[in-house]
C-alpha cells in the first residue's frame, strides 16, 4: 500500500505540477493582422519583454526552477531571432516583491511581462502593471486570478476537464461518477469537471468526496465504491495527482469492486508523473491527458544540448510565453489583449494553445490510456484549432 501520510501536496495548493514540457522549433504560427490599429504596431523592431521569476526565493526547489524557466525564455528568443530582448527580475517568490519589481520593470521599458510563478505574485504583479496598460502571461494554472491584464499560461483544471469530457462522451463513457477531496482545490476540480460536460452528452451521476488524510480516504472508498455501484456509472474521474490520494484510490476502489475493465478511470492529473503510477491497478486502461509526447521529446532534447540538463518540467511555459510575444513583434504587432487572443493561437513548445478574453488558456492535449502500465495515445493533440478535439 502507499503511504498517503507522505503527501507532498497539501490541500490548499493551487498549482498541479503537471510535465508540460514539449518541443517545437520555434513559435511559426501565422496571426491575422486584420483589424490592427496604428496603437498596436510595434514602434521599434523588437519588443522588450520582462521575465519575473523565483530567483532569491527560500521555497525548496525554486531557485533550479526560476534557471529552468529563464533558459527556456532564452531558447525562445534566441529562435525568434532577436525580435525579443528579455530582461530578467527577481520575485524572491513573494507578491510584494513581484508588484515592485513589476513597477520596476515598466520604468525600465517592458512592453510585456512573462511571469511570475505562482497565482499570488502573479496577480500583484498585474495589479502593479495595470494603469500602464502592460500584461501580464503569468505561469500559474489558477483561473481565479485570470482576467483583465492577466493571463494565466499554465494548464487548467477547465481545459483538461474539458478534453477528457469531450472524448469520454464520445466513446459512450457518458455516466461518470467525480472523485475528489473536501478541500479548496477539491471543490475546484470538481466545478471544472461539472462545467465541462456542457455541450457533450456526459451526465454527472453521483459524487465521491473524501477528508484529504489516509484515514479519511480509506473510510471513503466503500461508500465510493457503492455510490458507482448504484448509479450505473461507466466512468469514474480521479481528480487527486500521483502526490496525494491517487495512489491510494486506485489501489483500493478495484479492491472495493470497481473494475477498471468495466468503469473507466479518467484523470485530471498527470499519471505519468512519476512513471511507477502507471503500475497501479485501477488505472490500467484508464484515460488520461497530456501534451503531445514527440513535442515533449524534442524541447527536452533542444534544451540538454543547450544547457546540459534537463529542463524543469515547467520549463515549457516561460518558452511558450515569449514564443507568443514573439510571434506578434514577428508582425510588427504589440502584446496587446486584443492580439494576444486572436483565434489562431500560437505554436509553442507545448503545442498550440491560445489565449482567451477571460484571461484563461486553451491547449491542445493529446488522451492517453494506461496500457499493461505504459502510455499509449489513443487520441493524438490536435495540431490547430481548425479540427476538433479541444
Amino acid at each position: 500500500m502507499f503511504n498517503v501520510l507522505g503527501f507532498a501536496r497539501k490541500g490548499a495548493r493551487m498549482v498541479v505540477a503537471l510535465g508540460f514540457a514539449a518541443g517545437l522549433a520555434a513559435c511559426d504560427v501565422t496571426l491575422p493582422t486584420v483589424g490592427a490599429g496604428s496603437g498596436d504596431k510595434l514602434s521599434g523592431d523588437k519588443v522588450t519583454v520582462a521575465l519575473l521569476v523565483p530567483y532569491g526565493s527560500p521555497s525548496p526547489g525554486d531557485e533550479g526552477l526560476a534557471r529552468s524557466l529563464e533558459n527556456a525564455a532564452r531558447l525562445a528568443a534566441a529562435d525568434l531571432g532577436g525580435k525579443v530582448d528579455i530582461k530578467v527580475y527577481r520575485t524572491a517568490g513573494q507578491a510584494g516583491t513581484a508588484a515592485a519589481v513589476a513597477d520596476q520593470a515598466i520604468a525600465e521599458g517592458a512592453q510585456v511581462i512573462v511571469g511570475p510563478l505562482r497565482s499570488d505574485a502573479a496577480n500583484a504583479a498585474a495589479v502593479a502593471a495595470r494603469d500602464d496598460g502592460v500584461n501580464v502571461l503569468a505561469f500559474s494554472n489558477n483561473t481565479s486570478i485570470a482576467g483583465g491584464n492577466l493571463f494565466v499560461l499554465g494548464n487548467t483544471f477547465d481545459n483538461i476537464a474539458s478534453r477528457l469530457m469531450g472524448y469520454a462522451g464520445a466513446q459512450g463513457r457518458s455516466r461518470v461518477v467525480v472523485v475528489y477531496p473536501r478541500t479548496p482545490v477539491g471543490q475546484i476540480a470538481r466545478s471544472a469537471v461539472v462545467k465541462a460536460t456542457a455541450g457533450t452528452n456526459v451526465q454527472i451521476v453521483g459524487d465521491g468526496s473524501f477528508e484529504f488524510s489516509e484515514e479519511g480516504i480509506a473510510s471513503a472508498v466503500p461508500v465510493i465504491a457503492q455510490t458507482v455501484a448504484s448509479s450505473g456509472a461507466t466512468a469514474v474521474m480521479l481528480t487527486d495527482d500521483s502526490a496525494g490520494a491517487l495512489p491510494l484510490l486506485a489501489q483500493l476502489l478495484p479492491e472495493r469492486g470497481v473494475d477498471p475493465s468495466v468503469v473507466k478511470s479518467l484523470g485530471l492529473t498527470r499519471w505519468d508523473v512519476p512513471p511507477q503510477t502507471l503500475a497501479l491497478p485501477g488505472l490500467q486502461g484508464g484515460w488520461f491527458a497530456l501534451p503531445d509526447p514527440s513535442l515533449s521529446a524534442k524541447f527536452n532534447a533542444r534544451y540538454q544540448g543547450a544547457y546540459g540538463q534537463a529542463p524543469h518540467p515547467l520549463a515549457g511555459l516561460a518558452y511558450d510565453g515569449v514564443a507568443a510575444v514573439g510571434a506578434l513583434a514577428a508582425k510588427n504587432l504589440k502584446a496587446t489583449a486584443g492580439n494576444l487572443t486572436q483565434s489562431s493561437g500560437f505554436a509553442g513548445v507545448n503545442g498550440v494553445f491560445r489565449l482567451k478574453g477571460d484571461g484563461t488558456i486553451q491547449r491542445a492535449l493529446a488522451i492517453a490510456q494506461v496500457t499493461n502500465s505504459r502510455v499509449q495515445i489513443v487520441d493524438p493533440a490536435p495540431k490547430s484549432f481548425s479540427r476538433g478535439g479541444f
